[in-house]
C-alpha cells in the first residue's frame, strides 16, 4: 500500500501524486491539514510535518519528490 501525506496547497505533493499516477500506482492521498490522525502518523514515520511523505507498506518512506528513491521503493 502506497500511502502520500500532503497538503491542500502544495507543488511537490501534486508532483508526487502525478508521477505514481503516471506510473500507474495506486495510492491512498492523506491531507494532514484536514485530519489529526494523519497529521500524527506522517509525524510518526519522518519526524517532521514536511509533506509529500510517501509510504511504501507502511515501512520505507520518501520526502519531498525524490524520483530515484520513490523508483527504488517501488521497484520502477
Amino acid at each position: 500500500m502506497v500511502k502520500v501525506y500532503s497538503i491542500t496547497t502544495c507543488p511537490w505533493c501534486e508532483k508526487v501524486k502525478k508521477y505514481l499516477k503516471s506510473k500507474n500506482v495506486e495510492f491512498e492521498e492523506h491531507n494532514i491539514e484536514l485530519s489529526e490522525e494523519d497529521r500524527d502518523e506522517c509525524y510518526k514515520i519522518s519526524g517532521d510535518l514536511i509533506v509529500p511523505v510517501t509510504t511504501v507498506n507502511g515501512k520505507n518512506f520518501v520526502v519531498s519528490f525524490d524520483k530515484a528513491k520513490l523508483d527504488a521503493l517501488l521497484g520502477l
